[in-house]
């Protein structure tokens, strides 16, 4: 396809219409989105998402500064299929669709506007953007339900290994004094969701090579599942002792940081592992 004219690629005002109907299109979709950051905790780490995102886009600004615009056509096929997006998303009610539409039309609008080269620079902070977009609720409790299974099922193994009388059922914990229900905000979900963003932010800060980075998104599915087996197992042992206000209220609250932030040190931790090897593999 022929490129957009070198005149055209200095008049900020043909920049500016595409601009202004993105805002006009998606300004009550996000402002949904942020209202489900607020209120809806599975998506608080919502807020962090454009943050990040723009830190990305601030570390590649020298490359950004010296690659040359070369726009293209080729960008209206992305904008075509993120338009659709958008309509089919309207018609259904598909908050999924309507919101991811977004990400979509973004990338045809700078491939349209600057050039795939200039794309390719600002695939990271574009695609990092994935993450604000909350799961569809089908999709989000079917991977809910089924992991907040096996944290039932792993926890009282390591109940009944610590010696304490117990037994499951589904994903009821039942203890002689008490009786525990793990629901989906202890199926590890909420965790998980929240420290993918952030292994994918760690990754492409922390380590250089795609294997070690592949490697610690794909380590952030053990280490959020055992953290909230953990949290599970800690909370199933003090219930035991200490009744039900070891389940409920500000110590319920207040071992879901802890845990999260359990969760972030072996991130961490195994990123920093990660390099250590990595250093010893590319000396060779």
């Amino acid at each position: 396809m022929r490129g957009i004219s070198v005149a055209a690629r200095h008049e900020y005002s043909w920049v500016l219409l595409p601009l202004l109907a993105m805002v006009f299109m998606y300004f009550g979709i996000v402002g949904g989105m942020v209202d489900d950051w607020i209120n809806d905790e599975n998506y608080s780490h919502g807020f962090m998402i454009p943050g990040i995102a723009a830190f990305f886009l601030w570390r590649s600004r020298n490359e950004l500064a010296a690659c040359p615009s070369a726009p293209s056509y080729w960008g209206l096929l992305p904008l075509l299929l993120g338009g659709t997006m958008y309509l089919a998303g309207t018609v259904v009610q598909e908050y999924f669709l309507m919101r991811s539409s977004l990400i979509v039309i973004l990338t045809g609008t700078i491939w349209l506007l600057l050039g795939f080269r200039m794309l390719r620079l600002m695939a990271l902070p574009v695609g990092y953007l994935i993450f604000m977009v909350p799961l569809p609720y089908t999709v989000y409790n079917s991977m809910a339900f089924p992991l907040k299974l096996f944290v039932t099922r792993v926890s009282v193994y390591l109940l009944k290994l610590t010696g304490l009388p117990v037994m499951r059922e589904g994903n009821v914990i039942i203890f002689p004094n008490i009786t525990l229900e793990v629901v989906e905000a202890c199926s590890g979900m909420r965790s998980l969701v929240s420290l993918v963003a952030m292994g994918v932010a760690y990754a492409f800060i922390a380590l250089k090579h795609p294997w070690q980075r592949v490697l610690l998104v794909l380590g952030t599915v053990p280490i959020a599942v055992a953290s909230n087996v953990l949290r599970v197992y800690g909370t199933g042992v003090l219930s035991r002792y200490y009744g039900a206000a070891a389940a409920e209220g500000f110590f319920h609250e207040f071992a879901g940081i802890a845990v999260f932030l359990v969760a972030l040190a072996g991130l961490i931790l195994f990123g920093t592992l990660l390099n250590v090897v990595g250093r010893r593999i590319h000396a060779k």
